[in-house]
C-alpha cells in the first residue's frame, strides 16, 4: 500500500470506533431480495391436462397411431429406425415441471421441423411409482398434441420401456419442398 492509498484509507476511517465487546455483536445475513415471478408465455397456451390419471401398467407397452397413419411407420418407429433428432430427459422431475418441458420441447420441435423424438422418462418397479406416473401422463400428453402422429416404447438401446420413440408431422414447409422434390422426379 503506498503513501496515497494509506492516507485515503485512514481519512475514511477516521469515524470509526472500536467494538468494545466482539462476542456480543452478530452478524446479520443480508435479506434475499425477492425475485418477481415472470409468467412463461409459451406455458400461457399449455393445453396438457393434469387431471385423473388413469395409470398403465408396467407390462403394457406405449403405443399410439393416428388414423390414416400407415403401419409402416409405426412399424419403422418400433424399432428405431428413425434417427433422433432432439430428446427429452424427464428422470425424477416433479410432473408438473414434465408438463412443462413436454410443451415446450414439442413446440421447438414443431418451430425447428423436426420429426422424430427420444423422450426419457425412466423405469418404475411398481404401478404407483413416480416413473410410471410420469410415463402414463406422457401417454396421455403425446396423444393431446395434434403434431404428433405416433408414439411408442423404444429400444433396449434408447432406454427400453423407460423411454419412448415420438414421431412428429411434417411441417407445411417440409411437405411443400417434399412436393416439389417428387414433382421434378415425375417431370
Amino acid at each position: 500500500m503506498n503513501l496515497d492509498e494509506k492516507s485515503l484509507f485512514l481519512e475514511a476511517m477516521e469515524d470509526v470506533k472500536p467494538l468494545k465487546d466482539c462476542n456480543s455483536s452478530q452478524w446479520l445475513k443480508p435479506a434475499k431480495e425477492k425475485r418477481v415471478h415472470k409468467p412463461d408465455i409459451e406455458q400461457l397456451d399449455n393445453f396438457l391436462t393434469t387431471d385423473f390419471l388413469e395409470i398403465i401398467p408396467l407390462t403394457t407397452l406405449l403405443e399410439f397411431k393416428r388414423e390414416g397413419l400407415q403401419t409402416g411407420v409405426l412399424d419403422k418407429l418400433r424399432l428405431g429406425k428413425y434417427s433422433q433428432q432432439a430428446s427429452l430427459n424427464l428422470i425424477r422431475q416433479p410432473v408438473e415441471q414434465c408438463r412443462q418441458m413436454l410443451f415446450s420441447t414439442i413446440q421447438q420441435a414443431k418451430k425447428e421441423g423436426l420429426r422424430n423424438l427420444l423422450i426419457v422418462h425412466g423405469k418404475g418397479r411398481e404401478d404407483k411409482s413416480h416413473a410410471n406416473i410420469v410415463r402414463s401422463y406422457l401417454a396421455r400428453w403425446l396423444a393431446e398434441f395434434d403434431e404428433v402422429q405416433a408414439f411408442c416404447s423404444a429400444m433396449p438401446h434408447h432406454g427400453g420401456s423407460g423411454a419412448c420413440y415420438v414421431a412428429l408431422k411434417k411441417s407445411d414447409q417440409a411437405k411443400v419442398e417434399n412436393w416439389e422434390r417428387h414433382a421434378k422426379r415425375s417431370r
